[in-house]
């Protein structure tokens, strides 16, 4: 599924795809600064966490607590995984198979971690402030 979305319509959009994600492992694949981590920020509101989400650029993963589940998202941004051992270092197949969202950026750092059931979200920047969004379940 695609959709073409201005920057200020990204919490609609956030709301028009959660309920499309057939998983809860997700992979967001697009070139630095098309958006990834706004998008995940408008995808957890929309979960409903209420803590401050942020880039885990340094901390490489980020959880948050959504309280009306008490169930947990965990962003993970690998972008600074230079070997696939060092995921395994700090427990990523725990949170992949822990049966709480996974929102993943950069996961090509991780190819063989990845389950063969995910949803992908990729973005292109279109323009400025234009991106293109397409979802793929598989």
């Amino acid at each position: 599924m695609e959709f073409t979305y201005q920057l200020e319509e990204i919490d609609q959009l956030a709301a028009q795809v959660l309920p499309l994600l057939a998983h809860k492992i997700v992979l967001f694949q697009a070139p630095m600064g098309a958006g990834k981590t706004t998008f995940i920020k408008a995808l957890a509101k929309q979960l409903g966490v209420t803590a401050m989400t942020s880039s885990p650029t340094f901390s490489i993963v980020n959880a948050y607590e959504i309280p009306q589940t008490k169930a947990a998202l965990y962003h993970f941004d690998l972008y600074r995984i230079e070997e696939e051992e060092e995921a395994y270092d700090f427990g990523f197949e725990e949170y992949i198979y822990s049966g709480d969202w996974c929102f993943i950026e950069w996961p090509e750092k991780t190819p063989n971690l990845i389950p063969d059931h995910h949803s992908t979200i990729e973005i292109d920047i279109l323009d400025t402030l234009e991106r293109k969004l397409t979802l793929t379940n598989t």
